[in-house]
């Protein structure tokens, strides 16, 4: 007999969590301890649920990278004791936490499932409850003895997303996110109908799971009128040793003169500079227009289809994995964790 499988709940904090107090009227935090009264549906579902709550909970707009090793410590001191996570997390800065996890986790076989919600569970409306149903069921399907989705994903409003291929896009609808470059890993209707051919495969060889994060990192973003003092400003942050450059279209930026000295200057200092795109869909192509041809003389790395988020994750992962600058520089333009480049290759 097939037993029966098992997944982690791990609350962080956000909007998900949260139910009206019949009294004061006050949203208050749900009391996982009691997951199956507040959702006795749940009772249906074949799988075993234990939970951990973070105290304190933690809105997400606070978030930071010791949160996040805090978080993959609990996974994985209790990865050999469930068949799958579910992490509750709020939505605004889910594709971040979500991304860094994946570069984290190296040779992942089970699912690490984010998901919230733009209304609070206790609400009559709430599109929490069914995300998070339909992200337990995930993260417990198991066939043939293996998790159907070992990846890091995101769930959310019926679909189910690659981590670090995911942004935020909708402040209002539960529509809110988006993965522009890559396909849905799932689609949730009557049936979860799983796009196999896009899902990652089972890591091998056990996990292992990467601690070293180097937070000194910025995000620079051109807009039209842009000036030196702005520029400079960043690229002299003391300790800086990395920058996410969000350009125009397929990797265009300014061509003015002190521009591109300004970005020399900053790279013969050691800092990594890595183009991503501003825009929700396509890809960084230095070189395909005259505006992104100095970026690629200096030595700007090109970030393919790489969203922001899932950049800034890589890059901290890869600064603080004790690597050469040389070495980085390789890496932050090949694929990690399917995290870039065409999807139809890892098919």
């Amino acid at each position: 007999m097939q037993k029966q499988p098992s997944v982690l709940v791990i609350y962080t904090g956000g909007t998900i969590g949260m139910i009206q107090n019949k009294e004061t009227l006050a949203l208050e935090p749900f009391d996982f301890d009691h997951l199956y009264k507040h959702i006795p549906v749940l009772e249906g579902l074949n799988c075993r649920i234990e939970s951990h709550s973070f105290d304190p909970l933690i809105d997400s707009s606070d978030m930071k990278p010791a949160f996040w090793l805090r978080l993959a410590k609990v996974i994985e001191d209790n990865y050999n004791r469930y068949d799958g996570f579910v992490v509750l997390h709020g939505t605004d800065t889910m594709a971040y936490s979500a991304s860094m996890l994946s570069f984290m986790f190296e040779n992942l076989d089970k699912p690490i499932i984010f998901t919230g919600s733009q209304l609070p569970l206790g609400m009559l409306r709430t599109d929490g409850r069914e995300n998070f149903i339909a992200s337990l069921e995930i993260a417990s399907a198991i066939e043939n003895g293996k998790s159907i989705v070992p990846e890091v994903a995101i769930y959310f409003e019926n679909k189910l997303f690659r981590a670090n291929r995911t942004i935020k896009f909708n402040a209002e609808n539960f529509d809110a996110f988006l993965s522009g470059n890559y396909p849905v890993l799932a689609e949730v209707g009557i049936h979860i109908k799983y796009n196999r051919n896009v899902i990652a495969k089972h890591g091998v060889g056990g996990i292992k799971v990467h601690y070293g994060l180097d937070p000194n990192v910025a995000i620079l973003k051109l807009f039209p009128g842009i000036s030196k003092c702005v520029v400079e400003s960043v690229l002299m942050i003391d300790g800086l040793k990395g920058i996410i450059l969000e350009t125009y279209g397929s990797g265009n930026a300014p061509t003015d003169r002190w521009f591109i000295e300004t970005l020399r200057e900053a790279i013969e200092k050691g800092i990594l500079i890595l183009n991503v795109t501003q825009c929700k869909e396509g890809a960084v192509d230095i070189g395909k227009y005259q505006t992104s041809v100095a970026l690629g003389q200096i030595g700007v790395i090109g970030g393919e289809d790489i969203t922001t988020e899932s950049a800034l994750a890589k890059m901290m992962h890869l600064l603080g994995s004790g690597r050469e600058n040389n070495e980085i520089k390789i890496l932050l333009s090949k694929s990690l964790r399917g995290e870039q480049g065409s999807w139809i290759e890892k098919a």
